[in-house]
């Protein structure tokens, strides 16, 4: 057995891509370090943008400010799909970053929904997300709560014409249904895309992005690999959605978005395409999805 030491232990720095690309989903302020030594090292092995993600209120103001302060950073903002039944039915056990909570209802919602409102209009905010639905975490009770946030967050991307960054869990078929209900966005990208070849085939005939993490390198993740396999090039993103999803030898050490090349190399290899070729469809793509 690796020591505790081992296993919490940064990886090494993977061989540097030769076309940089973007790191499309990222949790800055959950990683050890700082900002500028985390994206000095992406930047270092080729990851010379990334998208930093809000998950609640909180996380989204300092998503929107980071962006501000840091040119190769832009920002999304949300309330995260297990966030929004928190607000309304409180969350006793506090296992959330905010810890215990009291139940606040609808009202509660508006209100941290108006101020989503208010950061994804701001010009370094790029998309409205990760919103969307989440069955693992959440149970019958919470349902009523996220699908109403969702369609409040599905709105706000639309009008604000920024990107819509989906968080699907457990949830694919309400997922689209929503989306078709509701009408989506433009720009549409589903984050650590989870579902199968069939679900991709749905996504591209839509135009929806998918985004591929470290999880697409684990061994028992041949259905993701089937699904990108089918994914058209130019709707292909990366990411690390670091600190999880560490990609393979390195899985359950923690993650950062300078280990965004490992996963692209594996990628490349499943599409059957140079690193280089991947590389440069995935930089246009980010850069489209997310309108910088």
């Amino acid at each position: 057995m690796p020591s505790k030491a081992a296993a919490d232990a940064a990886p090494p720095l993977p061989e540097p891509l030769r076309v940089p690309v973007a790191d499309s989903h990222t949790h800055l302020d959950m990683q050890s370090g700082t900002v500028e030594e985390g994206l000095a090292k992406a930047a270092s092995v080729g990851v010379t943008t990334v998208v930093q993600v809000g998950c609640d209120i909180r996380g989204s103001r300092w998503a929107a400010e980071t962006a501000a302060a840091y040119e190769s950073v832009w920002a999304t903002v949300a309330l995260h799909p297990n966030e929004a039944p928190r607000i309304v039915l409180g969350d006793p056990d506090g296992w959330s970053r905010q810890g215990a909570r009291q139940a606040g209802g609808d009202v509660a919602l508006d209100d941290a929904l108006s101020e989503i409102d208010r950061l994804a209009a701001l010009p370094q905010v790029r998309g409205v997300g990760e919103t969307g639905l989440d069955y693992f975490r959440t149970g019958p009770e919470g349902k009523e709560a996220q699908e109403k946030s969702f369609r409040a967050h599905i709105e706000m991307a639309k009008r604000h014409g920024k990107a819509l960054v989906i968080h699907d869990r457990d949830a694919h078929d309400d997922v689209l249904r929503i989306l078709k209900e509701e009408g989506a966005p433009d720009r549409t990208v589903f984050h650590c895309y989870s579902g199968d070849a069939e679900m991709a085939r749905i996504c591209a005939e839509n135009g929806y992005f998918m985004s591929f993490a470290g999880n697409v390198t684990f061994k028992n993740a041949q259905p993701l690999r089937d699904a990108l396999a089918v994914a058209p090039l130019e709707l292909v993103l990366v990411e690390t959605d670091a600190p999880y999803l560490t990609p393979a030898p390195y899985r359950g050490r923690p993650n950062a978005p300078y280990l965004i090349p490992i996963t692209l190399r594996a990628m490349a290899d499943v599409k059957g395409v140079s690193e280089d070729a991947l590389a440069t469809a995935v930089s246009a793509n980010t850069a489209r999805a997310f309108g910088y």
